[in-house]
């Protein structure tokens, strides 16, 4: 698997759904100056999805107070797409859903990421946390059957946003408000004392 870390993140032009609204020439690039959530999901109509789609649909508000967007994608088409989203939440639909949902029917957008199970034509469970000038910051893959932590996304978002804004490194298990470290030995004992 590619480590994207520290790289642009790959560009398409793809077509998404919002809504009820299909968009021909979707595009990463056109997010530039935001923060973005872009995430992979193996197939709509599926059993873990739907609750993943659904917690970032919980957080949007959260997300959006941070400048960021989230954007979901997989391998299925923009009609596919249109109509799991006309289908209520107690039938396994993701109604309600508000953010993009990018159709990557050719499965480039899934390779280029390095998220596509090649063998069953369809994508890993990635996540990756694009930064304002639209280089990958942050990057985990899950393996098909398991769901991913919405609220960790968010703790990274806001590890990066502080860390831009503060020129310091939050530790591991940071949470908001607690206490972070200057990047160097010194900041270390510090931390520790």
């Amino acid at each position: 698997m590619a480590v994207l870390v520290g790289k642009k993140a790959p560009d398409f032009v793809a077509k998404a759904v919002i809504e009820e609204k299909i968009i021909d020439d979707f595009s990463l690039s056109d997010l530039q100056g935001k923060y973005v959530i872009f995430f992979f999901y193996p197939l709509d109509f599926t059993f873990v999805c739907p609750t993943e789609l659904h917690a970032f649909q919980e957080k949007l508000e959260e997300f959006d107070k941070r400048g960021a967007q989230v954007v979901g994608c997989s391998i299925d088409s923009w009609f596919s797409h249109l109509n799991w989203l006309a289908t209520p939440k107690s039938k396994g639909g993701i109604q309600g859903v508000k953010y993009p949902i990018v159709s990557d029917l050719t499965k480039s957008i899934s390779r280029d990421f390095d998220v596509l199970k090649e063998d069953e034509g369809l994508a890993y469970r990635g996540l990756f946390l694009i930064d304002k000038e639209g280089v990958v910051r942050h990057q985990v893959v899950n393996d098909l059957p398991l769901g991913r932590s919405i609220d960790e996304a968010l703790r990274m978002l806001d590890s990066l946003i502080f860390f831009e804004k503060h020129g310091e490194v939050c530790p591991a298990n940071w949470q908001q408000g607690k206490k972070s470290m200057k990047p160097d030995q010194a900041g270390l004992v510090e931390y520790y004392n």
